[in-house]
């Protein structure tokens, strides 16, 4: 990397955005006390049209399209994105340079200060939940039937306006806990919303940083990054996601963890387990599936996270990654996807897009 060159620095022009990119930067500075950045906001579709649920848009990469262009034009060096937003498919020339340590990847409930709920079920009948994400609805509709579930679009401060304005119609909100927590707004929180009640999204409370796949420098630069279990975990869930063709706005969920066992034979054991499930817009429909896979086994390496270094998203090697590990995730992921196909969620899905389309 040259010497006191200016490395630019893409981000969504969000309260939240701003906060996890300057979280990246200063994480940089740390290790890089002599590099300067400069951090460059951009406008995307998602932040421009407000008055459409995200769902009838009609556009995949919603939050990611005009960095990504950015990127591509060489006005910036690399993008930080909320990874949930980050579309599996990326344009060619990119690539995904790190993934950082997951947050909680739970949903969670901020109720209004006009009720004194604190949990879904005790809200009164008809209750307004406002959220804008298809996956959440469909999964909570089956839990709390008794709750009307209505979209909210805007950033988190405004939602939060929204949610505490007196005469506003929303009882509740449905955020991820990780914005939430990225926002110090953890005191607001209510209820934790468990896999059992609604499984998270693809990458949800992980940081995915973007970048050209051929600008050595900063791949290198990035490359300090990267969680390898969280890494694992997420190309697993993106695979999956790929194999499905879904994106952000359909109603796909995930629930994901890595386990980890000492065998008789002293040997530690890594295992990568996968749940995905499909669901109709009221939750009446779903399939669900878990399967699991081998992903290190070592009697030597006492730091489990060692145990699994692994590569970007797109099987970048780098020196020292095990390449056996992503592999085996990526592969995980594209059988879960294949076996819920089988199962019926492509049905489900075009159930899902004729309805949206609408």
């Amino acid at each position: 990397m040259e010497e006191k060159k200016v490395i630019r620095v893409g981000s969504r022009k969000s309260h939240l955005a701003m906060i996890q990119t300057n979280w990246i930067v200063d994480k940089l500075k740390e290790q890089n006390p002599e590099q300067l950045f400069e951090i460059i906001g951009i406008s995307t579709t998602g932040d421009k049209i407000l008055d459409v649920a995200l769902s009838k848009i009609g556009e995949k990469s919603l939050f990611t399209k005009e960095l990504e262009l950015a990127l591509l034009n060489n006005e910036i060096d690399f993008v930080v994105h909320s990874l949930k937003d980050l579309p599996t498919q990326l344009p060619d020339g990119l690539t995904i340079a790190a993934i950082t340590k997951r947050e909680d990847p739970r949903d969670a409930v901020l109720f209004s200060p006009k009720t004194e709920a604190k949990n879904l079920k005790d809200l009164p009948s008809g209750s307004c939940i406002g959220t804008s994400s298809l996956r959440r609805v469909a999964q909570l509709r089956k839990h709390y039937p008794h709750l009307n579930f209505i979209d909210v679009r805007g950033n988190l401060n405004t939602r939060l306006k929204k949610l505490d304005d007196p005469d506003g119609p929303y009882s509740a909100l449905i955020l991820a806990t990780a914005g939430v927590s990225r926002m110090g707004w953890l005191d607001r929180i209510g209820q934790y919303l468990e896999s059992e009640d609604c499984m998270h999204a693809v990458g949800q409370g992980a940081l995915g940083i973007e970048c050209a796949e051929d600008n050595e420098p900063i791949l290198s630069l990035l490359n300090s990054l990267n969680h390898p279990s969280t890494h694992l975990q997420c190309l697993a869930e993106r695979s999956f996601m790929r194999t499905l063709e879904g994106g952000c706005s359909v109603p796909v969920a995930v629930s994901t963890s890595i386990q980890h066992s000492k065998r008789e034979s002293q040997e530690d054991e890594f295992r990568l387990v996968l749940k995905g499930s499909v669901w109709n817009l009221d939750g009446s429909k779903s399939v669900i599936h878990e399967i699991n896979c081998d992903v290190g086994r070592s009697s030597t390496i006492d730091d489990a996270e060692s145990c699994f270094k692994l590569t970007s998203v797109y099987l970048r090697t780098f020196p020292g990654y095990h390449a056996q590990a992503v592999n085996a995730s990526a592969h995980l992921g594209r059988k879960l996807g294949e076996v819920l196909l089988g199962l019926g969620a492509k049905d489900i899905l075009d159930e899902v897009k004729a309805e949206t389309s609408k």
